[in-house]
């Protein structure tokens, strides 16, 4: 499956941090439950990892990605679990070549034009825009649409239920990354019904599109 059909099969890829394995599944479960099967648990816990390979072996069904990938050798672990896409908040040159070697859809970040433009030379059409809210959200992707209408986004960081429909009206824009759907405190209470109704939430809203 190619990124951009990945990151076309919902219109949010929830941004996931897991801190205890015993939620990787249920988390798993409960989002695709309310409508988002593609995944983005992040690099940001040391159980991270762990959860990744749990979801991946207990719920066939999800489409798991990893987050927070930085460094090479974290690219490569995630080929070696069986992951079907990586992010990463940035591009750096050992990312780049590290790609190049590695059969795995890779979304790599930036947060400027120029960061875009060299992206997009170096062979990335699709990118993440991280931290959206901060590098200027809406108005920036509009604002880049005109002169790189080749480049489509997944815009990430301070985008939730009030926003999302915003985003995804533009025409640059493939879905959206974000947090909201798994509160971190639902997590903790076992709330699982509560994060797939907010899954089911985000769904219905982009039906209004």
């Amino acid at each position: 499956m190619s990124l951009n059909e990945i990151l076309t099969r919902a219109p949010v890829v929830p941004v996931i941090v897991i801190e205890d394995l015993e939620h990787a599944v249920p988390l798993a479960r409960s989002l695709i439950a309310g409508g988002l099967p593609v995944l983005e648990i992040t690099l940001r816990t040391p159980v991270a990892m762990e959860a990744i390979k749990m979801i991946i072996g207990e719920v066939p069904e999800a489409i798991v990605g990893v987050g927070t990938v930085t460094h090479p050798d974290q690219l490569l672990e995630c080929k070696q679990v069986g992951a079907q896409f990586a992010v990463s908040p940035g591009l750096t040159p050992a990312l780049i070549d590290c790609s190049r070697d590695i059969d795995i859809p890779f979304l790599p970040g930036v947060f400027t034009p120029s960061e875009a433009m060299q992206a997009r030379d170096l062979g990335f059409k699709t990118l993440k825009l991280f931290p959206a809210a901060q590098a200027g959200g809406v108005s920036m992707l509009k604002a880049m649409n005109g002169p790189l209408p080749d480049i489509k986004f997944c815009p990430t960081g301070g985008i939730g239920p009030t926003s999302l429909l915003e985003y995804l009206k533009l025409p640059n824009v493939l879905c959206v990354g974000g947090s909201w759907v798994a509160p971190k405190q639902s997590m903790h209470n076992g709330s699982w019904q509560q994060i797939t109704q907010l899954s089911t939430e985000a769904v219905m809203t982009a039906k209004n599109l």
